[in-house]
């Protein structure tokens, strides 16, 4: 049962990143006319480095791809992980009003991560 809703939250996780990676090359949900002049200051930095969105978008594609199928679950939610710091950073000090969902994605990250530490430990055993 536990494996069930592992696979469904990780299929809206990951479905939730690919829409936000494709947003970014095709714009087909515009940015909100009234955004925070903080945010809007913060976004306008990060478009005016022209290889970051593209980069953020293709690491959200794969990442979300990955982290749908049990047998790549683990190396998609390490690609998503360190876009997953910048969307907490973001919201947690630039544009408030989408922390709460930043958290829960966060926390299925981290339960993601969680479920699948065992992949992890010979990165964290490594004998120099």
């Amino acid at each position: 049962m536990k494996n069930k809703i592992l696979f469904f939250v990780s299929l809206l996780f990951g479905l939730v990143f690919i829409n936000s990676g494709l947003n970014k090359f095709f714009n087909y949900m515009p940015m909100p006319e009234k955004m925070p002049e903080g945010a809007a200051e913060l976004f306008g930095h990060a478009a005016a480095i022209t290889w970051l969105l593209p980069l953020v978008a293709v690491a959200e594609i794969v990442g979300g791809l990955l982290v749908i199928f049990p047998k790549t679950r683990a190396l998609g939610a390490l690609i998503i992980l360190p876009v997953m710091v910048g969307i907490l950073l973001t919201h947690t000090f630039s544009v408030p009003e989408g922390l709460i969902m930043a958290l829960v994605l966060a926390i299925v990250l981290g339960w993601i991560i969680y479920e699948n530490r065992n992949k992890y430990m010979h990165l964290l055993n490594a004998q120099k």
